[in-house]
């Protein structure tokens, strides 16, 4: 009788950490506000005397949505969205030249440390798909006569870095650093002249919730 009150007990004891484990859900859904950081780095234009490096993409605070699915406690998946963000092209010693609209769904896959604890730090990598569009370059266009245009999408590489901070019943603070890969070939007349690198870090904040 004591043997069945104690398997009992431990029984209960599971049921009630497992209850616990599925009350806080797998599914978690993150709001951030994000510093869009692009590195300036270009290759040189012959057609119009720039050296390496003198076009490049400027910084901007753009807002972000993810989910993630936890497969375990320690690993999930992260979507992350955002609506098409405009972003301004600027050359050395001419300032703004144009800007084009980018769209960049990212996702990753996350190992969280202490999924247990109030303070929960993760790594991710992952892919990132960029698609261009509205792509306007007036100047450019003036200085050489003919059109320009940047490539339509861009594949590449996402590492990530941050972490939850328990606030509340299923209710986190997150902060999150991502370095993300994106490039462009720069073309007038349907010609490359320069290949754009982006490769932005994007440093986020914001709030997440568990469901």
């Amino acid at each position: 009788m004591k043997h069945c009150k104690t398997v009992l007990a431990l029984a209960a004891l599971v049921s009630s950490s497992a209850f616990a484990q599925q009350a806080e859900g797998n599914w978690m859904m993150r709001i951030r506000a994000v510093d869009v950081q692009p590195v300036k780095k270009s290759d040189p234009i012959a057609a119009l005397a720039l050296p390496a490096d003198a076009v490049w993409v400027e910084s901007k605070l753009i807002p972000e949505i993810d989910f993630s699915y936890f497969f375990t406690k320690n690993l999930a998946a992260e979507l992350i969205l955002t609506v098409p963000q405009k972003m301004d092209v600027k050359v050395n010693g001419v300032g703004k030249v144009g800007n084009f609209k980018a769209l960049p769904p990212t996702l990753t896959l996350q190992y969280h440390f202490t999924p247990d604890s109030d303070f929960r730090p993760y790594v991710g990598a992952g892919v990132n798909y960029t698609v261009i569009s509205g792509v306007s370059l007036p100047v450019v266009d003036t200085l050489t006569a003919n059109s320009s245009t940047l490539d339509k999408s861009s594949l590449g590489a996402a590492l990530q870095l941050g972490f939850d901070y328990k606030v509340g019943k299923n209710s986190y603070i997150n902060f999150d650093i991502k370095k993300v890969f994106i490039n462009a070939d720069l073309k007038v007349g349907g010609n490359k002249v320069s290949n754009v690198t982006l490769d932005p870090v994007l440093v986020g904040i914001g709030y997440g919730f568990r469901f």
